[in-house]
Formats: structure tokens, C-alpha cells, sequence
């Protein structure tokens, strides 16, 4: 077994709320990616992104990474790891500084946005992402790469994105506590943009909405640049805990039928169709009519997209009066474990009155038919982040996706990244 050194590979740990996912992906020559790794298990011991049970983490993690190291026949050390939780949060921040020389330096660059992210923080937060969205010179607004233009006085525009001190400890502890190191801490949602988003619909402006099974991250991007991120600590476990519930049955098996037979708009499911739901403590399994189903899973549904379109519809006032036209000409697109639920895009639509995709991980090669489920989106993305990014590293004592390589940063600032 070879080690992860020894060839150009980066992996992806996404520690879910119900799976655990680590994907190890080649870069290849034309930086093509090529997924030779694929291991996934069961998640324990994690709740809405936060860690509950440490062992129960740190167990689960090593399953999903010997699996995924045997079927690439390599030894990895390090990951990038996706971070999410009520505790993210994130500011829109400016910074303005004079311009040195005639022109736009690197150094200058620099300046401005130290100036914009020298903001004070919530108690025991840090800052995990400085993203660029937009610089002005002078009267010149809208630039997206500044370097060798001249004026007098240069403003950045950056978003940052923030998390806590020490929920962001004790994910890094579990992965740790694995024999491994962390490369990098990166968004949940930054990174499944990266795998399910199109440069085009950053553009028009979109929002992501990533279910997973605790939490729903949102980032909303508008004229190439991400202006708000945020999680709503709600997700398809609520869905599986209704199904429970309304039929006795165990979570386990409530999940099992969600996932088979659920149905997110009744309107869409025949009268005529009828499921096997388990009951508890030996009860004989009963029939009940698919329709039955569907009318517990669309108010939950509903609910939780109504809490995405209260999101967004706050978020459109706060950017009006920040001069930011938010028009979502791309609409919506849902990825994560819970975005795979049938008739989620028509429900969708009648909730948040705009188009709407459900986004699948796009731009690999390799094992492509284990990560075509949008489950995969946050794993993909975290490769297709750790390929761009790589020459960064995380320490506890810098700050994750700071401004530190040159070179890096003037490639970064078109895909949105510091």
C-alpha cells in the first residue's frame, strides 16, 4: 500500500450528521480530477454538526477512511475537512487603503483586505473563509482583479465566514485522534458549491441549499461572488422523526422507508400505491397506502422551505440597502442526502416561487458512478477546494483560508477564494 505522498492526491472528509464520506481523488497532469477512492459509513456520536460522542466520531471516521484507503491501495495522512453548525455565521466587511505606488500592487491587495477582516468577532469565534467579492478604485466600482490598475485610494469587499473556536476543535480532535492531519476547515456549502455550481449561475445569482440530515447550509451567491452563508440547524431528520412517530415504527426503519417510498408532494403519488412499514417491539409489519406517507413528509417539507424562503427573502432586504442588486436569475439548487427526496423540486418551486435543480457533483473522473448522488456534494466539493487550494495549510494558530501565497490568491479571486 503506497502512501498518499507518494502520488499527487488529495481527500475529502465529510463528517455528516448521519454518514461519514471520504472521497480520495489524483489530480492528473491537465488537473483533471480523478476520484481512486470511495468509503462511506454510518455516522455516530455527531448532531447538527456538532460532535456529541468523541469515540463514537472517531470510530466511525476510521471505518469510512480504511475503506476508502483499500479500494485506492494507499495510506493517506491528511484531509480537508468540512465543518458546519448553528455556530457559522458570516459578515459582508469593506476595507479601504491607499494606493502606494501608480499602480495596483499585490502588496495593496493585501492591505485592503487585512484592513476588512480587522473586524471584531463573536466571543471564541474565528475567521474560516476571507472570500473576495468585489474591489473599487477611486470612482471605479465592480473590479474583480484590481493588480496594474492606478488610482489614488483602493476598497475591498470580502465575506467572511466565522466559526467557533471550539466546535471547530473538537471535529479536528476526531479526525486527529485518527492518525491524521487536517490540511484545511472549509464550509460545508463553500465546498458543495464547488462541486455542484456553475460559474454562469454565480453570476445570475443562486442560492445553495445543502439538506443534509441535521442541518441545512445555505450560500447565496450574486454577480460571481458568495454574499451570505448561513445554517438553519433543521433538516431531513426532522422528516425521519415525523415518519416515526405517525406510524410506530423504529427510527431506523422510518428512515428506510423515507428514503424507498417517501413522496415530498402528495399530488404526486397514486392512490393505488401501498408500502410495508415495520412496526416495534415484534408487532407484525402493516400495509399502509403510499399517499398516507406523503401526507407526513410535505408539511415537513414545507416547513423547511419555508424556512429557506424566510432566509432568502431577509437576506434580498439586507443586500438592498447595502446597494447589492440579489436577483436569483439561477434560482435554487438543492443538493445533500435529504435533496434526493422525489418530488422535492416541485414542492420547491411552489415554496420559494423560482426555478429549481436538484445539484449533483460534476467536473471528475474516475470512480464518477459511486459520487453522482448529490449525498456526495460536500465531498466532491472538498477535493474539487483541496486541488485549487492546496498549497494551503491549516495550524491552530493561522487563519484558515487567510491571505499567505501570492500566487494562489490572483488565480483565487475568479473562483471566489482567499
Amino acid at each position: 500500500m503506497t502512501k498518499a505522498t507518494d502520488k499527487n492526491l488529495i481527500v475529502g472528509l465529510d463528517i455528516g450528521s448521519s454518514k461519514v464520506a471520504v472521497l480520495i481523488g489524483e489530480v492528473l497532469p491537465d488537473n483533471q480530477l480523478n476520484i481512486i477512492g470511495v468509503g462511506s459509513h454510518s455516522s455516530k456520536g455527531m448532531d447538527k454538526g456538532g460532535v456529541n460522542d468523541l469515540e463514537a466520531v472517531v470510530k466511525s471516521v476510521q471505518r469510512a477512511v480504511h475503506e476508502a484507503e483499500l479500494m485506492a491501495d494507499c495510506q493517506i495522512s491528511s484531509v480537508y475537512l468540512g465543518i458546519s453548525g448553528k455556530h457559522i455565521s458570516c459578515m459582508n466587511e469593506k476595507g479601504m487603503v491607499p494606493i502606494n505606488e501608480d499602480e495596483v500592487t499585490q502588496e495593496d491587495v493585501d492591505n485592503a483586505i487585512h484592513t476588512a477582516k480587522s473586524v471584531r468577532l463573536k466571543d471564541e469565534h474565528r475567521v474560516l473563509h476571507v472570500l473576495p467579492q468585489e474591489f473599487a478604485i477611486d470612482y471605479q466600482e465592480g473590479i474583480k482583479n484590481p493588480i496594474g490598475l492606478s488610482g489614488v485610494r483602493m476598497e475591498a469587499k470580502v465575506h467572511l465566514i466565522t466559526c467557533h473556536n471550539d466546535m471547530a476543535r473538537n471535529i479536528v480532535k476526531c479526525v486527529e485522534r485518527c492518525g491524521l492531519k487536517v490540511d484545511q476547515l472549509i464550509f460545508s456549502a463553500l465546498a458543495s458549491s464547488y462541486a455542484v455550481l456553475t460559474e454562469d449561475e454565480k453570476e445570475l445569482g443562486v442560492c445553495l441549499v445543502d439538506i443534509g440530515a441535521g442541518t441545512m447550509d445555505l450560500s447565496a451567491y450574486t454577480g460571481g461572488a458568495l454574499r451570505h452563508t448561513t445554517v438553519i440547524p433543521y433538516a431531513g431528520n426532522a422528516v425521519t422523526s415525523d415518519i416515526a412517530y405517525a406510524f410506530g415504527t423504529p427510527l431506523g426503519d422510518a428512515e428506510n422507508v423515507k428514503i424507498q417510498y417517501g413522496c415530498a408532494l402528495g399530488q404526486l403519488v397514486s392512490r393505488d400505491d401501498t408500502i410495508e412499514v415495520p412496526s416495534v417491539g415484534g408487532r407484525p409489519a402493516r400495509s399502509l397506502q403510499r399517499q398516507t406517507l406523503a401526507e407526513v413528509i410535505e408539511p415537513r417539507y414545507s416547513e423547511l422551505l419555508s424556512m429557506v424562503k424566510a432566509e432568502l427573502d431577509e437576506l434580498r432586504d439586507k443586500l438592498k440597502k447595502q446597494g447589492v442588486k440579489h436577483q436569483l436569475g439561477a434560482g435554487v439548487v438543492l443538493t445533500g442526502g435529504a435533496a434526493q427526496m422525489e418530488g422535492i423540486v416541485e414542492c420547491a418551486e411552489q415554496i420559494l416561487q423560482c426555478q429549481v435543480r436538484v445539484g449533483k457533483p460534476e467536473r471528475v473522473a474516475g470512480l464518477t458512478e459511486y459520487v453522482q448522488s448529490s449525498t456526495y456534494a460536500t465531498a466532491v466539493g472538498l477535493l474539487h477546494y483541496g486541488r485549487e487550494n492546496r498549497y494551503e495549510r491549516f495550524t491552530d494558530d493561522k487563519t484558515p483560508g487567510s491571505v499567505s501565497n501570492l500566487l494562489k490568491r490572483v488565480k483565487s479571486w475568479f473562483q471566489g477564494e482567499f
